[in-house]
């Protein structure tokens, strides 16, 4: 399901960009909008592209294992396997793009609907195959790609941790027999004799004790250190929305079927907004964390913000990215929502797959969060924690999400809307 989920979004990008293609073939005197279009076609790409990596990572056919390694599939061949499948479903959607896009210029006759857009695909002017072909191949090389160096970093980090879990392990196994060679070369004296009878006195009642080695414990994950970059680039977006708006009012950046009368530098400003929520967003989402372990927490408060602390990095960088979409939205609607039909298909074809992508992502990256605590999660149960305790964890996690991320996209949608409406 979630395979097909990444062929669909597949299929609107690649429809999106036969559409801008076939444009810029029927209107080539205006080069410069065919351009700002096809620029604007790479936000649902992105979006895209962020969604078919968080599907890969989610899928359970390329995580690693001692069997699969054994065989020879480890952490390169697992990236490439992931690769291999993302670049599959977003192939399948581009076909079905392209047939699409054929069927509604009615070149594909003996269905319904034949040439029922055209004045959306261009059907008066010839199709441009080797463009078309570059434009479609454009989504499946991008999620590839992208998967692949997603996995290899997340085989590093593993490999890091790792290594840095032995080595501390070997330090304390070597500390430890150390420590017991000094004790046992000392019992000629006296004071090693009082010791010795000591010891044997504390381990009467465990004879096992001198064998037994305490592993290392892992040290906790660092805190995300993109915050103040994050709130740095948000408040340069907005200044620079704030500035351009009053100085640029002609500059446009059309998008496909609306928003001609848009400055290019506004939408510039939405663009460094969000990618600064997107840095901010594993720093808020552990400074949550922190917040709710504060003034003497309960176990479900430690709890839930412990989790949150640990599950910082794999989901704030999505809520982020949310954050920032639905603000868009939001000043979107305040500026142009009053009219008669505002938006475009086209423009709303694009907004469907932004946020239908931004969501499912933060849905995926939150069952891979769910996956990676479940070993804790039976810990617990085996320890007598009840099932009530766990399901109010997650149910403050959520609660406290939504407390700091609700506010945060109405501030940033009033002030990116606020000058353009003033």
């Amino acid at each position: 399901m979630r395979r097909l989920l990444v062929a669909a979004a597949s299929a609107g990008v690649g429809f999106l960009l036969l559409c801008t293609l076939m444009y810029a073939s029927t209107h080539p005197a205006y080069s410069t909008t065919a351009v700002l279009r096809l620029l604007w076609c790479f936000v649902p790409l992105a979006a895209t592209v962020q969604f078919a990596v968080a599907v890969a990572r989610t899928d359970p056919a390329t995580r690693p294992r001692s069997a699969l390694a054994a065989v020879g599939l480890g952490p390169v061949r697992l990236s490439m396997l992931a690769a291999l499948s993302t670049a599959v479903s977003c192939t399948l959607g581009s076909m079905v793009a392209l047939l699409v896009f054929l069927h509604l210029r009615g070149d594909l006759t003996g269905l319904p609907f034949d040439g029922a857009a055209t004045h959306l695909v261009g059907t008066g002017a010839p199709l441009p195959v080797a463009a078309a072909l570059v434009l479609l191949a454009l989504v499946p090389i991008t999620a590839a790609t992208a998967c692949a160096v997603a996995f290899l970093a997340q085989s590093a980090r593993r490999t890091k941790v790792a290594t840095g879990a032995g080595r501390a392990a070997v330090t304390g196994e070597a500390a430890f027999a150390g420590e017991a060679a000094v004790t046992g070369g000392a019992t000629a004296g006296s004071e090693a004799e009082d010791t010795a009878e000591a010891d044997v006195t504390d381990n009467a009642g465990n004879p096992d004790a001198g064998d037994c080695v305490e592993p290392a414990i892992p040290a906790p994950a660092a805190p995300p250190t993109g915050l103040p970059w994050g709130v740095a680039l948000t408040a340069v977006g907005l200044a620079v929305e704030a500035y351009t708006s009053r100085t640029t009012p002609g500059n446009p950046f059309p998008l496909p079927g609306r928003f001609d009368s848009t400055p290019a530098a506004v939408l510039a400003g939405w663009t460094l907004t969000a990618i600064g929520l997107a840095m901010a967003g594993p720093g808020l989402t552990h400074l949550c964390g922190r917040a709710l372990q504060a003034v003497r927490p309960g176990v479900v408060r430690l709890l839930a913000g412990r989790m949150l602390m640990t599950e910082a990095s794999r989901i704030g960088r999505p809520l982020g990215v949310v954050c920032a979409v639905l603000s868009a939205v939001i000043a979107a609607y305040a500026l142009y929502g009053t009219g008669p039909r505002p938006f475009g298909p086209l423009t709303a074809l694009g907004a469907v797959l932004v946020l239908g992508c931004t969501a499912a992502t933060l849905l995926a990256s939150a069952l891979e969060a769910k996956q990676a605590r479940a070993q804790t999660a039976q810990a617990l149960r085996r320890l007598g924690a009840p099932a009530t305790a766990l399901r109010a964890a997650t149910a403050l996690r959520a609660v406290a999400l939504l407390v700091l991320f609700a506010p945060l996209t109405w501030l940033i949608a009033e002030l990116a809307a606020l000058p353009l409406t003033g």
